[in-house]
């Protein structure tokens, strides 16, 4: 198959001109720093949309969560119920705090954190007062579940919602339910800064503290007084006019999106394969990635160890791998499936808790459970906005032919 000219990309930004006349008004107010019209009206527009009181404009959407981890209070020794199948960059806050993070397997609905799993958790540790949900690739969690699940364990609810801006849960904003909510602005998501990120908060009380927090906690004195840990971690002026300029197109994006999402749908129809899942009528996905997941019957032989992958051709079956691999080849990127945490090195000795129960099983690669199964069997497709339906279609082709 003929490969692409240009490469076709997984999630890149799409500008549209406002940027740069925003960029360009902190330049000429000399305001390049902390401060500046950009940050304010970012944070404005980001509360109107989302429906929170107080948004601040951070470094990036892991500073935000970092500062959600402190505002939950999240101690030394403290445990926190994490979403396993995730970002590394949901959990490692927790660690900055010196907190445990015990990671909550996902369920098949949504892909994201198992009500049911959350709720055997707390069962075995009463104690724990702080959970981190993600909405995984702009789909929303089940937030009512999850918020109800919170409330009757006396605990905290942070939504990761880096992946979801745009999307809604019954008609919510996600980034509007939990205690403490973050979104990013990275290169990659459905509106960008080029880096950056936003806690957002219904509390003033937590809003000021992340604004002192982030801005190397000086007391108001004369000289430059400290009396607790401050960070680095405000958003710029000129990345907030990146953002201001973005943010009307928020829909327009959420849309192009959409768009693709349902023409994959379309076209791999036929094949033993689903896209990423979400409850209709409950639930309205920002489509930020567009997934697919092979039937179990379809799936060829595939290992993965450590950092590399390998695979057997199988007439009709095919494989993440072997997707992968076809699209590299044609100039196109797709990703896997976000690894589980409970599967990662670095936390293969944290608690890890199922729908049935605590983890029992000391092989952490094996996928007799929902999460690792879905990164078994799943694939993150090419899901640009600049993506035109010529070069979709291309990419369709391309794995249909796997399973030929």
């Amino acid at each position: 198959m003929k490969s692409f000219k240009n490469r076709v990309w997984l999630s890149t930004p799409t500008m549209h001109g406002e940027e740069l006349k925003y960029i360009q008004e902190a330049y000429d107010s000399n305001w390049m720093s902390t401060i500046g019209e950009n940050i304010n009206e970012s944070e404005r527009i980001v509360c109107e949309k989302v429906g929170c009181r107080y948004a601040v404009g951070l470094a990036s959407g892991t500073s935000a969560l970092h500062m959600a981890v402190k505002l939950a209070g999240v101690k030394p020794g403290d445990r926190v119920f994490c979403t396993d199948m995730t970002f590394a960059a949901t959990v490692n806050p927790v660690v900055y705090e010196n907190g445990i993070p015990v990671f909550i397997d996902c369920e098949r609905d949504t892909w994201n954190m198992d009500p049911v799993a959350l709720e055997k958790a707390f069962q075995l540790y009463p104690e724990v007062k702080v959970v981190v949900a993600v909405h995984l690739y702009g789909t929303p969690a089940k937030l009512d579940d999850l918020r109800a699940i919170c409330d009757a364990h006396g605990a905290m609810l942070i939504e990761d919602a880096a992946e979801s801006l745009g999307a809604t849960y019954k008609g919510r904003q996600t980034g509007s339910v939990g205690d403490f909510n973050v979104i990013s602005f990275n290169g990659n998501k459905i509106i960008t800064g080029s880096s950056g990120g936003m806690l957002l908060t219904n509390s003033a009380e937590a809003a000021a503290k992340v604004r002192k927090w982030s801005t190397q906690s000086r007391e108001d004195a004369p000289w430059y007084q400290h009396e607790e840990r401050g960070y680095n971690y405000r958003m710029s002026n000129v990345i907030a006019g990146v953002v201001r300029g973005q943010l009307p197109y928020l829909e327009q994006h959420v849309a192009r999106k959409r768009a693709i999402y349902e023409r994959y749908k379309a076209g791999l129809a036929g094949l033993p394969v689903t896209l990423n899942p979400y409850v209709e009528g409950e639930m309205e996905p920002n489509f930020w990635l567009s997934c697919l997941l092979i039937n179990e019957e379809a799936m060829c032989f595939q290992t993965r160890k450590s950092c590399a992958a390998a695979y057997t051709d199988e007439p009709g079956k095919s494989c993440p791998t072997e997707i992968l691999e076809k699209l590299a080849k044609v100039n196109a990127e797709g990703r896997p499936i976000w690894k589980p945490m409970h599967m990662q090195p670095i936390y293969k000795e944290n608690e890890f808790v199922t729908a049935a129960g605590l983890y029992q099983n000391k092989k952490r690669d094996a996928i007799d459970n929902v999460g690792a199964d879905i990164f078994h069997r799943g694939v993150c497709l090419p899901s640009d906005i600049k993506m035109t339906a010529e070069e979709q279609d291309a990419v369709i082709a391309v794995i249909r032919s796997c399973f030929d």
